[in-house]
């Protein structure tokens, strides 16, 4: 069954197509909300509360925009509420890299590192940037859907995301110079 038919049933109160309509986002809205926040608990405490505001809201989604943009929008603001909640003291747990096919214990170590060096980036970056960057990246959002989103005009996004490019690019430079981390 696709998503449309999904969100349909579950607006028409069917409980099993609302928990599956659930159980195929929760790994892309915890996969958001851990690179906007940063740490592995409070992606966790942010995905569980939005997952809450779908279940709760879900009859007011109408088909305006699609849905993974609706969520990702919901997301985004429980995002941005942390933010303003707990100012700038975002920490970085460490996260265990799962390779799907692990040639080497060389190459394994390489790829964790560089992973941990683009999250840790990612946390570097300023929080409006941080957001556009998950977004295009992780969750392959349009620009158009980024600006529906985030309800900003679609200029800005292109500015933030190319300003968010040229920082990640600086703080990975410095880190492949050794200077950060």
């Amino acid at each position: 069954m696709g998503e449309t038919e999904l969100v349909r049933r579950a607006q028409a109160g069917d409980r099993e197509a609302l928990v599956e309509l659930l159980r195929s986002i929760e790994n892309s809205v915890y996969r958001s909300a851990y690179y906007m926040l940063g740490n592995e608990q409070d992606a966790l405490d942010a995905s569980q509360e939005a997952l809450i505001r779908i279940y709760q809201k879900i009859h007011l989604f109408q088909e305006k925009a699609k849905f993974t943009t609706w969520v990702q929008r919901i997301v985004s603001n429980i995002c941005m509420d942390r933010f303003r909640s707990q100012k700038e003291a975002i920490s970085l747990d460490e996260h265990e890299l799962v390779l799907a096919d692990r040639n080497s214990v060389e190459e394994a170590v390489m790829l964790t590192s560089l992973s941990h060096d683009v999250q840790d980036a990612i946390s570097k970056l300023p929080k409006q940037y941080r957001v556009v960057i998950v977004l295009r990246y992780l969750q392959d959002f349009s620009y158009q859907e980024i600006a529906e989103t985030l309800d900003l005009p679609l200029n800005t996004v292109k500015s933030y995301l190319f300003r968010a490019r040229q920082q990640l690019q600086e703080l990975l430079h410095d880190y492949e110079k050794g200077g950060v981390g």
